[in-house]
């Protein structure tokens, strides 16, 4: 396995100071975050690394004269946005540029995509069933005849009004992965599972490694801690920013050495990406900078570098 992490937690860098930053630190491969240019809607969402509506011979060139100078390989092109929402101009412009980020993957050899399925949060599961199929079946189908993987996170984006009542993500849970991989089985669509997900949720983080391990296209790697008085105070039905913390790995929940254990087990060889939402690193670029480096130390007995 190769370690890496999220370029997201460097909106201010260029390509070319996450790549220094990266081999400067240890590691050995990035997750490029791939937005359009322009405001973010949300944290840690708007960060445009590479350009992908834009990108040309020249611009591939440089990167991969960057990555043979520096060693690293871009263990994926991420892009998170809602390409199920409601809002038809938004579902629409965000599912052009998902495809977009599709053919830079392969203009640069990387060819694996990470990313949401969306949701509309104010129907069912059932209710948006229709139109993630009508979205995602063509796009996965683009993505096979090029080679693509495109791994799903399982964050259900549920922490804000504008995402309650269901969240905006639906791949949250192993019988929605189920239904998902009956109704659309091409291998080139998998997870790109995060175990902190699953802590707050209150679910079993070990068991689905075994259950997907065809699936598993990438690997989130973000700890979770959850205020159990606070739980106790709001109960589950409320927002659960409100008794969950997101925590480097080695700060929250996640027992790594269980986790590792389990992706060894399963065959699993690929990237594993460091994702930092933690609010106690997010005081100024040093910090940021020292939660990939303690993640990185803490994870390191578990994977070849």
């Amino acid at each position: 396995m190769r370690l890496g992490f999220v370029s997201a937690i460097f909106p201010e860098w260029s390509l070319e100071m996450v790549c220094r930053f990266a081999v400067e630190s240890g590691f050995s491969c990035v997750e490029l975050m791939c937005w359009p240019p322009g405001k973010a809607e949300r944290r840690y969402a708007g960060v445009p690394h590479l350009d992908v509506a834009a990108i040309g011979p020249a611009d591939i060139n440089r990167v991969h004269d960057l990555l043979a100078k520096t060693g690293l390989t871009i263990s994926s092109l991420g892009y998170y946005p809602n390409v199920l929402s409601s809002d038809e101009d938004e579902s629409q412009r965000t599912l052009a540029h998902l495809y977009k980020v599709i053919d830079a993957s392969v203009a640069l050899g990387v060819f694996t995509v990470t990313t949401f399925v969306g949701r509309d949060p104010m129907r069912s599961v059932d209710e948006n069933w229709p139109k993630f199929l009508e979205v995602w079946r063509p796009l996965i189908q683009y993505a096979e005849e090029r080679g693509v993987r495109v791994g799903i996170e399982n964050c259900p984006m549920l922490f804000t009004a504008d995402e309650w009542p269901g969240g905006k993500n639906l791949a949250t849970t192993p019988a929605i992965w189920r239904r998902m991989f009956e109704d659309i089985p091409n291998p080139n669509f998998g997870l790109n599972y995060d175990p902190s997900h699953m802590i707050w949720q209150m679910m079993d983080y070990i068991a689905p490694l075994y259950e997907f391990q065809d699936r598993l296209v990438h690997i989130h790697a973000k700890d979770a801690r959850v205020d159990r008085s606070a739980l106790d105070r709001h109960g589950i039905m409320g927002y659960p920013k409100l008794w969950h913390t997101p925590k480097v790995p080695g700060m929250g929940e996640v027992d790594w050495g269980r986790f590792f254990g389990a992706l060894t087990d399963t065959g699993y060889d690929g990237p594993v990406a460091i994702e930092v939402e933690d609010r106690a690193f997010e005081g100024s670029l040093a910090k940021r900078q020292e939660a990939l480096v303690l993640s990185r130390r803490h994870l390191l007995p578990y994977v070849a570098g």
